[in-house]
């Protein structure tokens, strides 16, 4: 393939691929499952005047992972009209028992297939898929809690790294993190009692989390010794 041809091609897969994200919307960056609930649901959106696609939704641990997850979506399949809106019901099949002492993390995987019309000519059509995370919340653990909980992460500076200790049951997403007025570009994830390190120390670390809804938290700030 001549170069001027594969840049052809890439333009033209970038537009498309655009497009698709422009056209379905699903209704969240997250999705939390409260254990109490028989299930959770999220929204997915077909712009209103856009061609219809098939929609493939399945939850798993990670892409490298072929481990069998408790959950199952559904509709798992279907296809959606331009200017319409459907509902994903995620259903924890209990085959496998989570912790009920902490939260559990997994990937909502929303795929969409543009239909393809009868043409003599030559389409490219192209598969979008959106990934988001969905926490499992044990029953047992309350949500107001999980609001507040990023406010008391640790942090601890081990000569030019700092490391940061989450002690609750819950997955704190940090959105900002900024050490010593330098701000760490991919702030990370902190599972439940457990830390990570992250490059960088000060005097002084400042710090924004996600919430469940997908918003961004006021910012924190706290004095290192």
């Amino acid at each position: 393939m001549s170069l001027f041809i594969r840049a052809i091609f890439l333009l033209a897969a970038s537009f498309f691929t655009h497009t698709v994200q422009a056209s379905i919307t699903v209704g969240g960056t997250r999705l939390i499952y409260n254990g109490a609930e028989k299930e959770a649901s999220i929204s997915v959106t077909n712009s209103k005047n856009s061609v219809p696609y098939l929609i493939q939704s399945w939850v798993e641990l990670d892409e490298k992972s072929s481990e069998k997850v408790p959950f199952i979506v559904t509709p798992p399949l279907f296809r959606l009209d331009g200017g319409h809106e459907n509902t994903l019901r995620v259903i924890y099949t209990g085959e496998k028992p989570l912790p009920n002492n902490r939260e559990s993390v997994f990937w909502l995987n929303v795929k969409s297939i543009p239909a393809m019309e009868k043409s003599e000519q030559n389409r490219l059509l192209i598969a979008v898929k959106t990934r988001i995370k969905l926490f499992y919340r044990p029953a047992e653990l309350k949500t107001d809690n999980a609001n507040e909980a990023w406010r008391n992460l640790s942090f601890k500076q081990n000569g030019s790294q700092t490391v940061i200790t989450n002690g609750s049951p819950y997955f704190i997403s940090l959105y900002a993190l900024t050490l010593a007025g330098k701000r760490i570009k991919q702030p990370p994830m902190i599972a439940p009692f457990a830390s990570v390190t992250v490059p960088g120390s000060g005097r002084e670390v400042a710090w924004k989390a996600i919430n469940d809804f997908g918003g961004v938290t006021e910012e924190a700030r706290q004095a290192l010794p």
